[in-house]
């Protein structure tokens, strides 16, 4: 009886290729990099003499043998995962909270579906969020308030452990008719004489402020407001500029409710992390949900990078 090639990281490969579209996405969700994902793929091609996609196509194409292992791994991989969560149910029991903390007021497109895939998967642990916003995240797992916090920034010196999320562009936002928009990217300069629409958090926790605009000395009015619908009409109106995630808008972009430009010539960019105390990193649904949170986010947003 021959003996097949075929691993349990191929059919997570193939997987990743179909939902991601790309071999450098699918790289990234495997944590593997695009020449190890390459070399699984074309093992698998050379042992039966088949191509499993159709090379440089946008978004992938599979060919029939390609389709034929991608159906056995809708089959097998689910099984799998869904068999390993059991195992671990029956080592560590199943109960369990997951409170999450939010510093960031634009979270909630991605976080979403991760919260939903893992209801799912683990139907037995209570999920929440914690209610409003918090500028100290961290401090409400100390206080036993939450269980997982959403940052933007990692403190050195916490007793915390920090889970790498993403990497995102950050555009400011100008109306459609301003001077401003004719320009390639704004500097620091460009926002002395404006006001500067953000929500209502603490300076130290916008990046604009922070990179750009503190360093430059420069400290323009600030105008807030706690919805991101309502900071894009008061950009559209010509009441100030704004600096939001390019994720977080593009829907608004592409209707050409407002412009959008780089920050400084090289662009300015932000990150998100979660946050867990090491007692709570032991639970054995966190890892899981870390997961979740990493692969909705790149299938769902644009121009992100992984961490």
């Amino acid at each position: 009886m021959q003996r097949t090639p075929i691993e349990l990281r191929h059919l997570q490969t193939l997987l990743a290729l179909r939902d991601t579209g790309s071999v450098s996405r699918a790289a990234l969700w495997l944590h593997l990099t695009q020449s190890a994902l390459s070399h699984q793929i074309k093992a698998l091609e050379d042992f039966y003499g088949l191509p499993l996609f159709v090379r440089k196509s946008s978004p992938l194409v599979f060919t029939p043998a390609g389709k034929r292992l991608l159906a056995l791994a809708e089959e097998v991989v689910p099984a799998v995962d869904e068999a390993g969560r059991d195992l671990t149910r029956l080592a560590q029991g199943t109960q369990g909270t997951l409170r999450i903390a939010v510093e960031c007021h634009t979270c909630f497109d991605w976080l979403m579906p991760a919260m939903d895939a893992f209801r799912i998967r683990w139907p037995e642990v209570e999920l929440d969020i914690v209610s409003g916003f918090h500028a100290d995240p961290i401090g409400l797992l100390h206080q036993d308030r939450a269980d997982l916090a959403i940052i933007s920034e990692r403190e050195e010196g916490e007793a915390v452990d920090f889970h790498p999320l993403f990497r995102f562009q950050m555009m400011a936002l100008m109306a459609n008719d301003h001077p401003l928009a004719g320009k390639p990217y704004l500097d620091a300069e460009d926002f002395r004489d404006e006001t500067l629409i953000t929500y209502p958090v603490p300076d130290d926790m916008l990046d604009i402020v922070r990179q750009v605009l503190r360093p430059a000395g420069i400290e323009p009015t600030r105008r807030t407001t706690e919805l991101t619908v309502a900071i894009l009409q008061l950009v559209a109106s010509r009441r100030g500029l704004a600096a939001l995630p390019l994720w977080a808008v593009t829907g608004y972009l592409e209707r050409r409710y407002v412009s959008a430009r780089p920050i400084t010539p090289q662009g300015l960019t932000a990150e998100l992390w979660a946050a867990t105390l090491p007692a709570i990193t032991a639970r054995p649904y966190i890892g899981e949900f870390v997961s979740l949170m990493r692969e909705t986010s790149l299938l769902t947003l644009p121009e992100i990078e992984l961490l």
